[in-house]
């Protein structure tokens, strides 16, 4: 399993950024995905994770501003986010694992190297 992100970037606050984590080594329609993140000096935060249906969920600190999704045909996850604010700073990793083992453990295994975004005021 190999996860590549990209489109990270420095902003000015307000602005916008569209993550990009390409996939590959395992069937990726059939995994659970999601983003992490983690600034220096805090906790890793799971930012939003989507299934395999595309059912999602997200976390309150982005709720309204970032929006994941995915697309099977590209085996692409993508994390929209709009109306970023400084506290959004952080190196954001794209995660995956097998929805049934995820539903389960309520982990994911496979990380990808990260992208940093840096929002300034």
């Amino acid at each position: 399993v190999y996860l590549v992100e990209s489109g990270g970037g420095s902003v000015q606050e307000g602005g916008s950024l569209r993550l990009s984590c390409v996939g590959s080594g395992y069937t990726f329609k059939n995994y659970c995905m999601g983003w992490f993140r983690q600034a220096p000096g805090k906790e890793r935060e799971n930012v939003v994770n989507i299934d395999a249906d595309g059912k999602n969920n997200t976390a309150d600190s982005v709720k309204g501003r970032f929006t994941i999704s995915r697309d099977n045909a590209k085996n692409t996850l993508y994390l929209q986010m709009d109306g970023l604010k400084p506290e959004d700073s952080a190196m954001y990793y794209c995660v995956t694992e097998r929805c049934s083992w995820y539903r389960q453990h309520r982990e994911y295994n496979y990380w990808g190297q990260g992208t940093q975004v840096t929002v300034s005021s």
